[in-house]
C-alpha cells in the first residue's frame, strides 16, 4: 500500500515566521532558572495571542537540560507584538540583566525569505552558529527587524541598545 504523502499549502500564508527556540542550562543555578521560568512565559502561548498559529515544545537534550520550543507565526509583526508584551517583556528584561545560569537563543526563518539568530549566553553554540562566525548584536544587528530586512524595529524594543550596553 502507497504511503499517503502530503504537504501544507502555504498560500494563505506569505508572511509566515518560523521561530526555533532554547534555554539551556550552563550552571548549576541555570536548574532553577529553567524550571523558573514560571507558568505564566511557558504557558502564554496557550492564551493564544494574535498571530501565534502553532506552538510545539521540544526538549533539545536532558544533560545539560535544554528545552525549547518550535513556533509558527502569521508575520513578524504580530511576533514583535507580543514579545513587547507581558509576561515576555519582564522575562525578557531579566533575563537580559542576569541570565540565572542560562544560555537562550532563537532562530527564525522567514516565508519571504531571510534568517535571523541570537545567542545569549550560549556557550557551546548551537544552531547556525555552530559554523557561521558571529558578531556582536550592535546598530542594525541588534534588533530581528535590523538583522532580516535592514529596518528600525516598528516597535520599540524591551530593552534599547543604548541601555543595555551601558548597564
Amino acid at each position: 500500500m502507497r504511503v499517503n504523502r502530503q504537504t501544507a499549502d502555504l498560500s494563505g500564508y506569505p508572511d509566515l515566521v518560523v521561530i526555533y527556540l532554547g534555554m539551556r542550562v550552563r550552571k548549576p543555578r541555570g536548574v532553577l532558572r529553567l524550571l523558573g521560568v514560571g507558568p505564566k512565559l511557558y504557558s502564554s502561548h496557550r492564551d493564544r495571542p494574535d498571530g501565534l498559529l502553532s506552538h510545539e515544545d521540544i526538549v533539545w537534550s536532558l544533560f545539560p537540560p535544554h528545552w525549547g520550543a518550535r513556533q509558527y507565526w502569521r508575520d513578524l509583526e504580530s511576533l514583535e507584538k507580543w514579545t513587547r508584551s507581558d509576561p515576555h517583556r519582564q522575562w525578557w528584561q531579566g533575563f537580559l540583566k542576569d541570565s540565572g545560569g542560562t544560555g537562550f537563543w532563537h532562530e527564525a526563518y522567514f516565508a519571504r525569505g531571510g534568517f535571523d539568530s541570537v545567542y545569549d549566553d550560549m556557550s557551546p553554540a548551537t544552531g547556525l552558529a555552530r559554523f557561521a562566525p558571529t558578531v556582536t548584536a550592535r546598530g542594525r544587528m541588534f534588533s530581528t527587524r535590523g538583522r532580516v530586512r535592514g529596518a528600525e524595529p516598528t516597535v520599540a524594543p524591551v530593552v534599547d541598545e543604548e541601555t543595555y550596553y551601558r548597564s
